[in-house]
């Protein structure tokens, strides 16, 4: 009897060891407080990014002066989601635009509504959950964020009426969240995707973080999906980027900087290859994580501009 009672207590104890680090995992990887919302992460610190600082936060500012209309969603879960609209001219394409992991539409966007003016098309911003104006604590690596994506979609067919176009646009977690919504049936309103340095699947990504900082994958993988499931209530591995785009029915255009140390140029490489779709994928040589339109400003627009064209 002993013996059974020290089995049950060190079972006990182990299964709260992994509860316990399960919850750490999720409170690093996919928890967000009200006061992380109110101050958003600024331009990493380093040689790379900051050579692009004062380019990324003109842009910014010429953003802020352009005139622009708010909207607000409810998502399939009930948060309250928010976005910006900036219009190019009557009736013109709209991109509709998400931000990358722990981001805001300002700081990963900044450029995104000049670009699409160029372009010729108007852009809807929006906050992703947990970010800016949005509501929401908990980031799922575009699991349920690509339900978000659609949200919006029937949103702008409602407001701008049946005829309207739209791109899907995305930028890190934000093209993973676009490439999952393009593998789901969409609207013939929907006529395209850009995807911009996007991953494979979010297991994937997150291993590929593990293992960076110097911990074995294998060892603590299940301690972050458990944490997801658990505390977070989401599944990890529901779906992918790279399953859905074989799935996928419209244009996409891939991009993605060779000198990416965050998400590996070869993530966008295997989405390419993945998806059944008219497809095109552009690398930019010396781009880090989400700096291939500041390194290459003409040929991105070019390249997109003549993709779409087609």
């Amino acid at each position: 009897m002993k013996l059974v009672w020290i089995l049950t207590g060190a079972v006990g104890a182990i299964l709260l060891m992994s509860l316990l680090i399960a919850y750490l995992c999720y409170r690093m990887a996919f928890f967000v407080s009200r006061r992380a919302k109110q101050h958003p992460v600024g331009l990493p610190e380093n040689e790379i990014y900051g050579q692009f600082r004062e380019t990324i936060e003109n842009w910014a500012r010429q953003t802020r002066e352009i005139p622009c209309e708010e909207f607000e969603i409810t998502s399939v879960d009930g948060l309250r989601l928010r976005g910006r609209y900036y219009e190019y001219a009557p009736g013109a394409p709209i991109e509709l635009m998400f931000h990358g992991y722990r981001g805001t539409a300002e700081r990963d966007l900044a450029g995104g509504v000049q670009r699409c003016f160029q372009l010729g098309r108007s852009a809807l911003i929006v906050d992703q959950r947990c970010s800016g104006k949005s509501q929401g604590n908990v980031i799922t690596f575009g699991i349920l964020e690509h339900r978000d994506c659609l949200k919006w979609v029937d949103f702008m067919i409602d407001h701008f009426g049946p005829d309207v176009k739209i791109y899907l646009c995305g930028i890190s977690m934000g093209a993973a969240t676009v490439l999952m919504a393009a593998g789901t049936p969409l609207p013939e309103n929907v006529i395209g995707v850009l995807a911009d340095c996007g991953y494979t699947s979010p297991k994937e990504i997150i291993q590929t973080v593990i293992r960076e900082i110097g911990l074995p994958p294998k060892l603590a993988y299940p301690f972050v999906k458990l944490g997801a499931k658990i505390f977070g209530k989401f599944d990890l591995e529901e779906m992918s980027p790279v399953e859905a785009v074989k799935n996928c029915k419209v244009p996409v255009f891939f991009i993605h900087g060779e000198a990416d140390d965050y998400v590996p140029c070869e993530m966008s490489r295997r989405n390419y290859e993945a998806c059944a779709s008219r497809k095109k994928l552009m690398t930019v040589p010396s781009a880090a994580h989400g700096l291939s339109y500041p390194v290459a400003q003409q040929q991105y627009l070019q390249a997109v501009g003549e993709f779409f064209r087609q």
